[in-house]
């Protein structure tokens, strides 16, 4: 733990959940439906701020497909670690545990699920119903300093006080938009308790350049017929489909984003190292010189605690029993199109579960 924390001056608690995000949130819901008292620390003024963004603001929540297609989606190593939350957690649950709690859902052509009215904040509000109906305390604007092991459970240290905690959840997800509250401080703790942490970059991010063809094109959007390609040495690596949209600093959109996630799993993708190519409405664009938007910028956060450190039939911990993660704070990540927040639901259910059962 960093720093000598105060007193114990808040109650015990079974169990302390570090961030207030989709799997901070998810959890703190399965642990209402377990009967698990819980205590959700908030280093935001509100809940679920990164979630408020999902999607242009709309939350594209899940995907109304199998766990076997998100799986395969998603690829490895990711999807062997995910595998068990994910079929005990599919995206028949999510959506259903929703519906249940009275949000009306939009279903896209492609299968994405989104709140009927397309505002995020609809999805945010289930979420803070939920805390006040099940008497979950949140302790906003209320930043966790450290996580001490101890004897029969765990401190948990803030500004301003320490907690007791007999099992500590951490989900505070990955770096990117810092003003969402993902600063890394999950990976940090982590760290400090000997869990080895992947080097952070960036997952579905845009493709910076100054090549005039994309340049040219500023304010254009393709919505179909579109594709988009990793490209090495003339051959064809990956291929997604979706949007592609060009802005004055280079071309961004799901296609884009998927091959920069593929590439940078795969290739550890950099400037120059890969070929972009593009299928817009039957015109081919290949885009040679670039370099992917910084991680801060992604929308998903590559890296983070080590998979080989966490028990995927759990989310605990190898290294300290009784500490739990879930979340883009450990090394996962999925494609866009709803696949990363199921992931946080999904690792978040399995976490509170296993702490039933244990």
């Amino acid at each position: 733990m960093t720093g000598h924390g105060p007193k114990l001056t808040h109650r015990p608690v079974p169990l302390a959940i570090i961030g207030g995000g989709a799997a901070g949130l998810f959890a703190a819901a399965a642990a209402a439906r377990l009967r698990i008292g819980c205590l959700v620390f908030e280093r935001k003024a509100r809940i679920g701020s990164k979630m408020l963004m999902t999607a242009n603001g709309r939350c594209n929540f899940t995907k109304d497909i199998s766990p076997e297609r998100m799986l395969a989606d998603i690829g490895e190593p990711v999807a062997s670690f995910v595998e068990s939350a994910l079929k005990r957690c599919p995206p028949s649950m999510i959506a259903a545990g929703f519906k249940a709690r009275g949000l009306r859902i939009k279903r896209r052509a492609d299968g994405c699920l989104f709140p009927a009215s397309e505002k995020a904040a609809d999805v945010v509000h289930v979420f803070g119903d939920l805390l006040r109906d099940s008497e979950i305390p949140l302790l906003s604007n209320c930043p966790v300093t450290g996580i001490q092991p101890m004897k029969n459970g765990f401190i948990v240290a803030t500004r301003g006080f320490t907690v007791w905690a007999g099992k500590v959840l951490v989900a505070t997800g990955g770096v990117s938009f810092p003003k969402t509250g993902c600063v890394g401080d999950g990976q940090k703790f982590a760290a400090a308790l000997g869990h080895r942490i992947v080097p952070h970059r960036a997952g579905l991010a845009g493709c910076e350049t100054r090549d005039r063809n994309v340049l040219s094109r500023v304010g254009a959007r393709y919505t179909q017929n579109v594709a988009a390609s990793v490209v090495r040495e003339g051959k064809t690596l990956f291929r997604a489909t979706g949007e592609v949209e060009f802005e004055p600093w280079g071309v961004t959109g799901a296609a884009v984003y998927n091959c920069t996630r593929w590439a940078a799993r795969h290739l550890e993708g950099g400037r120059g190292r890969w070929t972009l190519e593009l299928e817009l409405d039957g015109e081919r664009l290949s885009v040679r010189d670039f370099a992917v938007r910084p991680v801060k910028e992604a929308i998903v956060t590559m890296g983070g605690v080590s998979l080989d450190d966490i028990d995927p039939e759990t989310m605990e911990s190898r290294i300290v029993p009784g500490l739990y993660f879930a979340g883009e704070v450990m090394d996962i990540d999925g494609p866009t199109g709803g696949y990363n927040i199921s992931l946080a639901f999904a690792t978040a259910n399995l976490a509170v579960e296993s702490m039933k059962g244990g």
